[in-house]
């Protein structure tokens, strides 16, 4: 008896439609994934980047601080200073032989207390700056302990997320690698040249309200006729995208 010859079943334009616009959804679920999982670690390395920077702020407003009160310290000593030479002039002033002689030392003891009027008020001024920063260096201590506290929860989020992403994306990973071994190499190689052209990836659009998908730019009539026969890969002329009929984009399964 002879042997029954397997009659391979022809691929048709419709069925490659299908496959495409499948391994497209694939994709797009896949960029849905890693966007959820991009999302959080650029939120960690945010807070990390905020605390870094709470944590500049207040080594500065200790360094500014310390400063101050150095210069509240050198003040006092430069008032002590010009108070000792008050106390000289005055005494040189009782012995004084003429009237020239009482009137520079005079000049000498209105500089002193010019002196001390200025250490004063820079002493003050250095005060009230340090009452503020002492304020302010408070608030940036409790913004620490918060984004401190976010971070944790943030990086605890992430580590769950990734553990599940993880095992999702190798799953759909698996899938796209299935599916594309089911499309023809030449077919393929145009679907990733355009997907990279764009940053949502879309390179297998359905045309809908008679617009492409991708671009939205409109499609003729006898166009869109072309891509409901299926007898053909049919291109939006506009952003190079492949385009299928709603049906099929309905029919097609991941």
């Amino acid at each position: 008896m002879a042997a029954v010859k397997e009659v391979k079943k022809e691929i048709t334009v419709e069925d490659k439609l299908k496959a495409l616009y499948a391994l497209q959804k694939l994709h797009s679920t896949l960029s849905e994934v890693q966007v959820l999982k991009g999302e959080l670690p650029m939120e960690v390395s945010d807070l990390e980047d905020e605390l870094q920077g709470l944590e500049t702020r207040i080594q500065k407003l200790n360094d500014d601080m310390e400063e101050m009160k150095q210069g509240i310290a050198t003040g006092k000593l430069k008032i002590k200073e010009a108070e000792d030479h008050i106390q000289k002039y005055e005494k040189q002033q009782k012995n004084v032989k003429n009237n020239r002689e009482y009137d520079a030392l005079s000049k000498e003891i209105e500089l002193q207390k010019l002196e001390i009027a200025l250490a004063e008020k820079r002493m003050a001024e250095s005060k009230d700056l340090i009452t503020a920063k002492n304020t302010y260096l408070e608030e940036s201590e409790e913004a620490i302990k918060s984004k401190k506290k976010d971070l944790t929860a943030k990086k605890k989020e992430l580590e769950k997320i990734i553990e599940e992403t993880d095992k999702e994306e190798q799953a759909i990973e698996k899938k796209i690698k299935k599916a594309e071994e089911t499309i023809e190499e030449r077919l393929l190689n145009a679907y990733h040249r355009v997907r990279q052209t764009y940053k949502n990836g879309l390179g297998v659009v359905k045309y809908d309200r008679n617009a492409c998908g991708g671009c939205y730019a409109k499609i003729p009539p006898q166009r869109q006729l072309e891509i409901r026969q299926r007898k053909k890969i049919m291109v939006c002329e506009h952003c190079g995208r492949i385009l299928v009929d709603p049906e099929i984009a309905g029919e097609s399964k991941n």
